[in-house]
């Protein structure tokens, strides 16, 4: 099998380069390509201050059947080289996230969310013919509807202060400090990325030691972020001025590992614990009282590892559910247990106890 170029930036083609990559060998597919922006002329400020916009070669494309197949053979190459479960993210803006988006289900990826980015501090519209463009958008896509990608739900939500992480990203553009530039202060790459971005894509869809391919590296936002995270890359770009900039950037940086890195797992990824495991293993017994949250209802545990309450028996998820007039309920953070310490008896979630037999149980990759 060829071995992967980890952490390289290789200048060429991204349509060659990838196809040279084993098939189903990576995890990540971050693409960033060209927009087919089509400006015309300078674009001015009121002062007459010219903007430094987007007016490099490889973002003119003559027709857009000419953008389309460029699409169509970059995505093509994407999909060959992830593996099953692999995923891919690719952001654009309203001049060419619809055909990308529609091309990328024309071969058979599933979308799995469009994430908005809204930037704090977009570039006006300085000749007010139209809305302030404040916005990009992310697809994150698999290779089908029914793979199972790495998606670290309980690490968003962590990283959201204990809320659940939304579609809508609100992060500034990539300014100040972080900006690379050239010697004479210029930008060195008109549309560099900021590493926030990359880390909620990163952070949420790969794990540590996970293999991520960028097929337009640019100035390596990709790669140093994937670095501090512990995460592998391989980058393509075919301007050689670019990759001076990039592998400059990413030389600085330290490798993250060890606890740095880990994550709050993600509950769908732990072994699952059937109730009556509580009393097998003797943290419950048959007779025990459970109780609601609030006290005022009560269950009796059974030997089979189901509850009943005075009209009705079933598992602990049906009965909280029955007790509460509910469609569903988690019966696992429902249902409440006595323990006593040396400060009182207090009343803890059943969950407590499933989390002590999982400390011995192998985590589910």
């Amino acid at each position: 099998m060829t071995k992967l170029p980890l952490n390289k930036i290789i200048q060429g083609n991204c349509v060659e380069l990838m196809d040279a990559l084993p098939e189903s060998s990576v995890d990540l597919v971050f693409a960033d390509p060209p927009y087919n922006l089509q400006l015309g002329g300078n674009l001015s400020r009121p002062d007459n201050s010219v903007v430094n916009g987007v007016t490099e070669e490889w973002d003119r494309f003559d027709t857009m059947d000419a953008y389309d197949l460029f699409t169509h053979d970059w995505m093509n190459a994407a999909r060959r080289i992830l593996k099953p479960d692999g995923a891919i993210w690719v952001i654009g803006s309203y001049h060419n996230i619809f055909r990308v988006g529609g091309i990328l289900q024309d071969q058979g990826f599933w979308i799995r969310n469009d994430i908005i980015w809204r930037k704090t501090n977009p570039m006006p519209n300085f000749r007010g013919t139209r809305f302030t463009n404040a916005h990009e958008t992310l697809i994150w896509a698999t290779k089908t509807e029914t793979a199972k990608p790495t998606f670290n739900y309980d690490a968003m939500k962590m990283m959201n202060d204990g809320v659940q992480m939304r579609s809508d990203w609100t992060l500034p553009i990539c300014t100040g400090h972080e900006r690379i530039k050239k010697s004479d202060g210029t930008k060195a790459h008109p549309t560099q990325k900021p590493e926030s971005l990359l880390h909620r894509v990163i952070l949420s869809t790969t794990n540590p030691g996970d293999v991520i391919v960028d097929p337009f590296f640019g100035s390596g936002t990709t790669g140093a972020v994937a670095k501090k995270l512990g995460r592998s890359f391989i980058g393509f770009e075919r301007e050689e001025e670019y990759i001076i900039h990039a592998r400059r950037r990413i030389d600085k940086i330290t490798t993250g590992s060890g606890v740095a890195v880990k994550v709050t797992p993600s509950k769908r990824s732990e072994p699952r614990v059937p109730f009556g495991t509580l009393i097998e293993r003797g943290l419950l017994n048959p007779g025990d009282t459970l109780y609601s949250p609030n006290g005022r209802v009560t269950a009796s545990v059974r030997a089979d590892g189901s509850l009943a309450v005075s009209d009705a028996s079933g598992s602990i998820h049906k009965m909280g559910a029955h007790v509460q007039k509910a469609p569903s309920c988690n019966g696992w953070t429902f249902w409440h247990f006595e323990q006593t310490t040396g400060r009182g008896t207090t009343r803890v979630p059943i969950d407590v106890l499933r989390t002590e037999i999982r400390k011995d149980m192998p985590v589910i990759a």
